[in-house]
């Protein structure tokens, strides 16, 4: 991928995942360096091993056992009474 930064022009590699590679790089480098998105341009993708891989942020979702926790759980309508005495509880 290259980059034009305010002076000049940039190279550079970035290891994320294929299937949001194009949406998520675009959001990092917006947030690392300060990159437009019209002024980002990505060259190939190329999909890697999980052992080649070097950045621990994407590292931790190579466990086949990862969990997300899910704090604020909302009963769907058809799931909820329509009547009640008491508040939803949310939290669990």
């Amino acid at each position: 991928m290259w980059w034009l930064p305010q002076k000049g022009k940039k190279n550079m590699i970035q290891r994320v995942g294929a299937n949001l590679c194009v949406l998520c790089s675009d959001r990092d480098m917006g947030a690392r360096h300060r990159a437009r998105a019209h002024s980002i341009q990505i060259m190939k993708v190329q999909v890697i091993a999980a052992n080649k891989c070097r950045r621990p942020a994407i590292k931790q979702f190579h466990d086949s056992k990862i969990k997300f926790p899910l704090p604020h759980r909302v009963l769907r309508r058809q799931h909820k009474p329509r009547f009640t005495t008491k508040r939803p509880n949310t939290f669990f």
